[in-house]
């Protein structure tokens, strides 16, 4: 019989950068192969609740489950290999490497038997295609945004984070970006947890909704019942 847990469990989930208590009791799930949205404004804690699914800065108390195994005391590289990956906000591409190099990086992360095919990779994201010898440094905003989830993608993981994946970026590329997740979750077999402020881009490429404010989960639901209550919109996302 199939395992009915989700992928990702939290319970309890306290963060904290010195003495500011960031995360506040938070409970999160994902399950395999679902796209999750966690919405808020800036500051609300995104970035730092995917940090601490990955133990990458904050002090971090509470309980973290993934795939059955329980990630307290878990080395953040453990926590990569074991197929939980990290796309971060701002996408760290080396600038003096190629295109092909930095999404080959990724490669290091990836679970131990994995196969990592990069010609595979490639054809998700037909715009890197032409520029895979192109330095790191010669790159658009959107081109490094599509070589860093390239790269993530490159471990293997089987839930991506995507911290802030559209922010900055211009319409015509965003919707290139909601493309190639399409693309992506075609295959069925990776979950994508997407910190995201764009309300638009979050529904097209989600299934779920999860905001927060102020480090704590104030609604988990469906997209349906997310837009049943226009008072979410307003009290928590509005600027």
């Amino acid at each position: 019989m199939a395992s009915t847990e989700p992928l990702l469990k939290v319970r309890g989930l306290n963060a904290y950068y010195g003495g500011s208590h960031i995360i506040q009791d938070a409970a999160l799930r994902v399950e395999p192969g679902e796209s999750v949205a966690l919405l808020g404004r800036n500051g609300a804690g995104k970035s730092t609740l995917m940090k601490s699914l990955l133990d990458a800065g904050p002090r971090v108390t509470g309980e973290i489950m993934f795939d059955g195994v329980a990630l307290a005391g878990v080395a953040t590289d453990a926590r990569t290999r074991h197929g939980l990956v990290l796309v971060p906000e701002d996408r760290r591409i080396y600038p003096n490497i190629t295109v092909a190099e930095n999404i080959a990086l990724g490669r290091h992360a990836a679970r131990p038997g994995a196969k990592v095919n990069s010609d595979e990779i490639y054809d998700l994201f037909p715009l890197l295609k032409p520029l895979l010898q192109r330095a790191g440094y010669q790159l658009s905003g959107g081109q490094q945004q599509l070589v860093a989830v390239a790269r993530g993608l490159m471990g293997a993981p089987r839930l991506l984070l995507l911290d802030e994946p559209v922010e900055g970026l211009a319409p015509v590329v965003v919707d290139e970006i909601a493309h190639d997740i399409g693309r992506i979750r075609q295959t069925g077999e990776l979950a994508l947890l997407i910190a995201e402020q764009n309300l638009g881009f979050a529904r097209r490429v989600t299934d779920r909704v999860v905001l927060i404010d102020s480090g704590r989960i104030v609604f988990d639901g469906g997209w349906d019942a997310f837009d049943a209550d226009p008072q979410l919109k307003e009290r928590y996302l509005a600027v």
